[in-house]
């Protein structure tokens, strides 16, 4: 696939992963891509915790559920029913986890770039995301960010030090296929806006109400 097919074939996968083992070699490449990541003042803030064991993952997927029944209990009637329709992980169904963190001790005291923005390491890790997420994709490999926990209990659950921020737990493997349209959008719970809602020329352009 050209470099566009892959960012347009890129999904957050959920249902679709086949639970086979990922070759070592793909593997090591789809790393390699997200830790190759622009970072700033050279940081490279990320790190990669590979989560195979049954039962660790049994354990966060049963804390993803009882934070999704938590969200779920907020939503009422039409879209009550509809998020019960949505699948929300793949913790179990996929091959593995990667766990990515973010250590902004790394490369302090002085990080070249952070003194004025200190969310800047934060942004760097999302780009070793971005960066795994689209080298997978060109595998023929399907990912899935996790957002539904907690990040002191992922913290103890991984013995994550303290001063370090669980960013994404990553569902990563191979997939029976990835589908045309987004999960959210195929069940309606949002649609993709269309490029000129978010563009502004010269200004930031009020919209009436915001």
């Amino acid at each position: 696939m050209s470099f566009y097919d892959v960012l347009h074939r890129r999904r957050d996968t959920r249902g679709e992963f086949t639970g086979a083992p990922i070759p070592p070699d793909v593997l090591r490449r789809v790393l390699t891509a997200a830790h190759a990541a622009p970072s700033v003042g050279l940081s490279q803030p990320w790190d990669f915790v590979l989560v195979r064991d049954e039962h660790t993952r049994r354990a966060f997927r049963d804390h993803v559920q009882a934070e999704r029944s938590v969200f779920a209990s907020e939503l009422d009637g039409e879209r009550a029913e509809l998020f019960a329709r949505i699948k929300v992980e793949g913790i179990m169904e996929s091959s593995m986890g990667v766990v990515v963190t973010y250590d902004p001790d790394r490369g302090s005291p002085a990080v070249l770039g952070r003194h004025a923005i200190a969310d800047a390491g934060l942004y760097s890790v999302c780009l070793a995301i971005q960066n795994l997420w689209l080298a997978a994709t060109a595998e023929g490999l399907g990912v899935g960010w996790v957002s539904f926990y907690r990040e002191d209990v992922l913290r103890r659950l991984l013995d994550i030090p303290p001063r370090v921020r669980p960013v994404a737990w990553l569902c990563l493997g191979p997939v029976a296929g990835l589908p045309d349209t987004p999960d959210l959008e195929r069940h309606g719970w949002r649609s993709r806006l269309p490029l000129e809602e978010v563009l502004h020329q010269e200004r930031y352009r009020r919209r009436p109400g915001r």
